[in-house]
């Protein structure tokens, strides 16, 4: 078993999120607070409910807040490194739930720069590309137009830029190489780019000329930027933000973190039919390796990546997900049905997603701030 890696930029291995969440010091997410969550919304989004959002900080501070009538914003963000996955609609589709129960404006930040300045095979150009095409699909979700802020870095620049550097004054190169692991061959945009990434965790304030919380739904793997962010803006005046981490979607292989990067265990929102159906035939499941072996033994939902995607996104309904996990464990249903089903469900809900992602191709200007 490959040892575990998680960072902003790489995860592998299979990962331990108790000991995740030990190694990085967040707090699990705990039933007083889902309780405190429930009171507001009425119900638990299916995520919290399975603990797919299992961990934070200062989640309770922003409640205490909002309960004084103190109104928090959400920002999340992409790094446009290529298509986006379904993987990535985990925490976006969290922060749509959360804008709709709380009322809230959400802050979006693209990447763009990022990207480019990690990934020696894409240009600026490239990258940009595929930021526009990943706004597409935030918007194709269904956020309110008029409480998102949708940016891209570079076309934001004059506005994030300058707040950037203030954080950038408190950041040592010290710092950067013990949360991040650079070394003097980093190049120096990479070394910067943390600061780019803590200012919208405090744009909103700036612009209102007062403090305003911020809750910060994300991937786990983006946790040191925010780790290095809450350090510095009790310094500039401003709040520590507040975050909630989300567990990775799994690959359709043996383990290991849905990836951009291998297009043979993602699904892709722009995927076609018959390559949802190729890729989800190709799976890896739970089950024994001949049919009788599995009526008879059973397999294990735990391990099986199309039970997993039921899990994380396509069976919202706590009964029906159980009867899935029952269905492998008892070996009542064959590998392929599952498979078969579970296709069925992805095309149902791309062809929709594709259908509104074109439709917002038509004014994505209209969504996107610019200098």
């Amino acid at each position: 078993m490959a040892e575990m890696k998680v960072t902003p930029w790489e995860v592998t291995g299979d990962v331990d999120y108790d000991k995740l969440r030990r190694d990085f010091g967040l707090d699990s997410i705990d039933q007083p607070l889902l309780d405190r969550i429930r009171k507001h919304t009425g119900q638990l989004h299916f995520m919290l409910r399975r603990g797919i959002f299992f961990a934070h900080r200062d989640l309770g501070w922003i409640l205490d807040e909002y309960e004084k009538g103190n109104k928090f914003y959400l920002y999340t963000g992409r790094g446009p490194s290529g298509n986006t996955t379904i993987g990535h609609l985990i925490p976006w589709m969290f922060a749509k739930w959360l804008q709709d129960k709380f009322n809230v404006e959400m802050w979006f930040q693209i990447t763009d720069d990022e990207k480019f300045l990690f990934k020696d095979k894409l240009s600026a150009e490239e990258t940009h590309d595929y930021a526009l095409e990943n706004a597409l699909d935030l918007i194709a979700l269904g956020f309110d137009k008029k409480k998102t802020k949708i940016f891209i870095d570079t076309d934001y620049a004059g506005k994030l830029y300058p707040q950037a550097i203030r954080v950038a004054k408190h950041i040592t190169f010290s710092t950067a190489k013990a949360v991040f692991g650079f070394t003097n061959e980093t190049n120096v945009g990479s070394i910067f780019f943390t600061s780019m990434q803590a200012v919208p965790a405090f744009l909103p304030s700036v612009l209102a000329k007062k403090n305003i919380p911020c809750l910060i739904p994300l991937g786990v793997d983006q946790d040191p930027h925010f780790r290095v962010a809450r350090d510095v803006l009790p310094k500039l005046g401003y709040n520590k933000p507040a975050i909630m981490h989300c567990k990775f979607v799994p690959g359709l292989g043996p383990g290991g973190k849905m990836s951009a990067s291998d297009p043979n265990s993602t699904i892709y929102t722009v995927d076609t039919p018959e390559t949802v159906k190729a890729k989800v035939n190709r799976a890896f499941t739970g089950q024994q390796a001949t049919m009788e072996l599995q009526k008879k033994l059973g397999g294990n939902p735990d391990v099986c990546s199309v039970c997993q995607f039921y899990r994380f996104f396509f069976e919202p309904d706590d009964k029906k997900l159980e009867n899935i996990f029952e269905s492998e464990r008892d070996g009542s249903m064959m590998a392929g049905e599952h498979k078969a089903d579970l296709t069925k469900k992805i095309n149902a809900f791309l062809a929709e997603h594709q259908k509104k992602r074109e439709q917002a191709r038509k004014e994505l200007d209209k969504w996107l701030l610019k200098d």
